[in-house]
């Protein structure tokens, strides 16, 4: 990574503008947070900057309040989370921007932390509206971005306040860059990619870009129907991405001139209609019912991904198998998420639902690395350019 890191700056005594992504998932009846994994990646960084008697202003957004204050959306709670983990008070404005807010800053003593309102009550934050960015930036000596998963976004707290302060990486964005980064250049091999998911779409860049580093690609999760139909199967009522077979047809002839193999499943869980209340059935990819969906890969096709995974020395895993919040349609991803500890390869998660269901299994500090990233995560592998990193300072 060429780019400057909060250990490049001296940040003693001074006003430290962190972003971070607190965007957790909360339970709605009882307003806890269910998931704190994004507040925890954040620790390394804040932990650094108190020991350093910083003064650490956090930034945040969460959920998509469109410009508006939702109570159910204030930050309350990822600062009582964070309090409680750092075993220190951690002091809440009700803005990001205005007169409370600078009286807050002013009153931060070397150490302090004070989290800002959500970001997003503000609909200059999506526009990256310039004024607003120099409003928070205002707030400031430095800037440290640590959110890579809101680092392909062009908001005002990402790219819009690095027009005004020295800009740097945090730790957690650090090692996103060089970890997703170390895919695309200097993998070990057997390099195998899992992916999974809903659509194909949303990975075509990444899947095409990907495609010269790795050595086998394994298919399941949704998109395996829209690949299946590209290879002339019927795949029931399965929700197909008309305007992506071609697209999958395209990626399977360029995998075969790259010598990589793409295995998609043999055998499918297929069901009448997403619902808990109903088991499906396993049934070989060229009997899937005309009535039925594919809900998750089948037990052949697990075993042919396992022996598959056990011959990689990298493992690079985004999209579940099947549709995991439904119970019985999530045991395919499970299965496969059981084995990553076990083998003898580095390991990367790709955000989004498959870390949740790497978090909800206890295994996170047994893969090598889960990314925060999500869309971040398949836009960076894709080769895009992400607005919150060009915006940082390079390295001389």
């Amino acid at each position: 990574m060429n780019k400057m890191t909060v250990r490049d700056i001296d940040v003693a005594g001074k006003r430290i503008l962190l972003r971070v992504d607190f965007n957790v998932p909360i339970d709605t009846k009882t307003g806890k947070i269910t998931d704190d994994s994004r507040i925890r990646a954040a620790l390394p960084t804040i932990k650094y900057l108190i020991e350093r008697n910083a003064k650490i202003i956090l930034l945040s957004h969460f959920g998509r309040p469109k410009g508006k204050v939702i109570e159910d959306m204030r930050l309350a709670p990822a600062g009582k989370r964070l309090s409680e983990i750092l075993h220190k008070p951690v002091a809440l404005a009700n803005n990001c921007i205005g007169p409370e807010v600078v009286k807050a800053v002013a009153a931060l003593k070397p150490g302090d932390v004070l989290l800002l309102e959500n970001l997003r009550f503000h609909p200059e934050e999506e526009k990256g509206d310039e004024a607003f960015a120099k409003a928070i930036a205002g707030l400031g000596d430095v800037y440290v971005n640590d959110a890579f998963g809101t680092a392909h976004r062009a908001h005002a707290s990402i790219s819009g306040i690095a027009h005004y302060l020295p800009a740097v990486a945090g730790f957690l964005m650090e090692k996103e860059i060089n970890t997703l980064g170390g895919l695309l250049e200097n993998p070990a091999h057997p390099f195998t990619a899992l992916f999974g998911g809903a659509k194909v779409s949303d990975k075509v860049a990444m899947l095409k870009n990907i495609m010269s580093k790795v050595d086998c690609l394994l298919i399941g999760g949704g998109m395996a129907a829209t690949f299946l139909e590209a290879k002339s199967y019927n795949v029931g009522a399965s929700m197909v991405e008309a305007d992506t077979i071609t697209v999958a047809g395209d990626l399977m002839k360029q995998a075969a001139k790259n010598n990589v193999k793409i295995l998609l499943p043999v055998d499918v869980l297929v069901s009448e209609k997403i619902d808990g209340s109903v088991k499906g059935q396993v049934v070989s990819v060229d009997a899937i019912p005309s009535n039925q969906m594919i809900v998750d890969i089948g037990t052949k096709t697990v075993d042919v991904f396992q022996d598959e995974l056990k011959k990689s020395q990298t493992v690079f895993w985004n999209g579940t198998m099947g549709i995991a919040e439904i119970p019985q349609f999530a045991k395919a991803t499970q299965a496969l998420a059981k084995l990553l500890p076990k083998l003898k390869a580095k390991t990367i998660v790709g955000g989004g639902s498959t870390a949740e269901i790497i978090d909800s299994l206890g295994l996170a500090d047994k893969i090598t690395f889960v990314s925060t990233g999500g869309g971040a995560s398949l836009e960076f592998l894709g080769g895009e350019q992400l607005p919150g990193i060009v915006a940082l300072h390079d390295r001389i």
